[in-house]
């Protein structure tokens, strides 16, 4: 039961019943960054969710942005209580592998943020990047602002256009408030910098199909975002 992939959204009444309290621990500080990742968010910085398919990749994407102050990977989406991987695996939880990113926005911008989501997964495949299948590696932004929700909704339209000038489908990723969400669930210690921990570990990230340019799309982020090698 526990290792079958659903390609389709399982509905509040079907999901797991997960439980009232985490069974596990996990390390307070980041592995690379060395701030604390469960710290609430401090005054002047900002927070945002990024789904993108696995999150070991994701993170690492993040974690060496300028400016990032800590990440974590978890399970945001669905409905399941305290999951943990094996359950959110399954897609019975109904919640996408997402990265918590804290930022400075004085240090870097949301676009840069946006910039490394759109280019480094292809947002255009429902519930699914490369071999991974399944609702938990849907595309997705969860915003915690009204600016941040309306960036993300302003970010798609012009990806698309560039997608599109590029002979490429139409855009899938789901954009809505965190808050809406619910709640973010910490995934286990192990996950958390995995890549870091694991450098030769699995990640199915890196540049996919356009930029997200600039010059184009009137957008004063870097062109891209270099991931160190494995």
């Amino acid at each position: 039961m526990f290792f079958h992939k659903s390609p389709t959204m399982v509905s509040p009444q079907e999901a797991l019943p997960g439980r009232s309290e985490r069974p596990f621990r996990i390390a307070p500080d980041h592995v690379v960054l060395g701030t604390p990742i469960e710290a609430p968010v401090a005054p002047g910085h900002e927070e945002i969710f990024f789904a993108m398919g696995c999150f070991w990749g994701s993170e690492r994407i993040y974690w060496v942005i300028p400016g990032v102050v800590t990440t974590a990977v978890g399970y945001l989406g669905g409905y399941t209580p305290n999951p943990t991987y094996e359950e959110a695996t399954t897609g019975r939880t109904g919640h996408a592998e997402a990265v918590r990113v804290v930022y400075d926005p004085a240090k870097v911008s949301l676009e840069t943020l946006l910039k490394a989501f759109w280019e480094n997964h292809d947002p255009t495949t429902p519930n699914q990047q490369g071999n991974d299948i399944g609702t938990q590696y849907r595309s997705a932004i969860y915003p915690t602002s009204d600016a941040q929700l309306a960036a993300a909704q302003d970010s798609r339209t012009r990806y698309q256009q560039a997608l599109k000038e590029a002979g490429f489908g139409e855009i899938s990723t789901e954009i809505r408030p965190a808050a809406e969400a619910g709640t973010f669930w910490y995934a286990e210690d192990y996950h958390q910098g995995y890549l870091h921990k694991n450098p030769r570990g699995y990640c199915n990230h890196g540049f996919c199909q356009v930029a997200y340019n600039p010059a184009a799309h009137g957008q004063d982020a870097p062109t891209k975002v270099t991931l160190p090698e494995a």
